[in-house]
């Protein structure tokens, strides 16, 4: 995979070298989950489907020892508790003193640009006292062009900015305008980082449109 995709790294020594991380960024294509973790000295791990490690035959048991590899949780979430689920597999992971990586827009990008960051960064940080490192990962999507397919071998980024900590809303991860405040200041990080143009809409509302 490095050989593939020639990763330059910018600002990897802001991840703290041990102790609970949570890694939030961009998300614009599959291989972002592959690519970002192979930057890092620590594994990261990421939530999943677990529909990507039930599968059956080779094909289905080649599919789990790769994903499970690579660090991916996997979780049920299309129940309707889902997103509960999701939230306390993360809280777990922090607690045991791991680095979890989270996109905070919920879904990849439609279109390329940063769309609004859902609350469940903030919760995580605020219940666990984690600190934040935004991240943003810069030409995936021109190597896997709408998430599908097998990724062409070219030139990607991924830079690191500096560790960001909560503590002064210790106790307070349910007010929501904490809650939206946080997620805020986290996604204007990962929008300086990227570069992408910001839109004030949830991408899942974007696809559906």
């Amino acid at each position: 995979m490095r050989l593939m995709f020639r990763t330059r790294v910018e600002g990897v020594e802001n991840i703290p070298g041990d102790g609970p991380v949570i890694l939030a960024g961009n998300h614009l294509t599959f291989i972002d989950s592959v690519i970002m973790p192979l930057t890092c000295d620590r594994q990261v791990f990421f939530i999943g489907k677990d529909e990507y490690v039930t599968g059956k035959g080779l094909k289905g048991r080649l599919m789990a020892w790769f994903f499970t590899g690579v660090g991916m949780v996997p979780v049920d979430r299309d129940g309707g508790r889902g997103g509960v689920a999701a939230l306390m597999t993360g809280r777990r992971i922090l607690e045991e003193g791991h680095v979890f990586g989270i996109y905070p827009e919920g879904t990849r990008s439609p279109d390329g640009r940063l769309y609004r960051g859902r609350t469940g960064i903030a919760r995580l940080t605020l219940m666990t006292g984690a600190p934040v490192v935004p991240f943003a990962v810069i030409g995936t999507d021109k190597l896997q062009p709408g998430g599908a397919g097998l990724p062409r071998p070219g030139r990607v980024t991924v830079r690191f900015g500096e560790a960001m900590e909560f503590s002064r809303y210790e106790g307070m991860d349910r007010d929501r305008y904490v809650l939206r405040a946080v997620t805020d200041s986290v996604m204007t990080e990962v929008m300086r980082l990227s570069g992408q143009e910001y839109v004030d809409m949830y991408a899942s509302k974007a696809k559906a449109a």
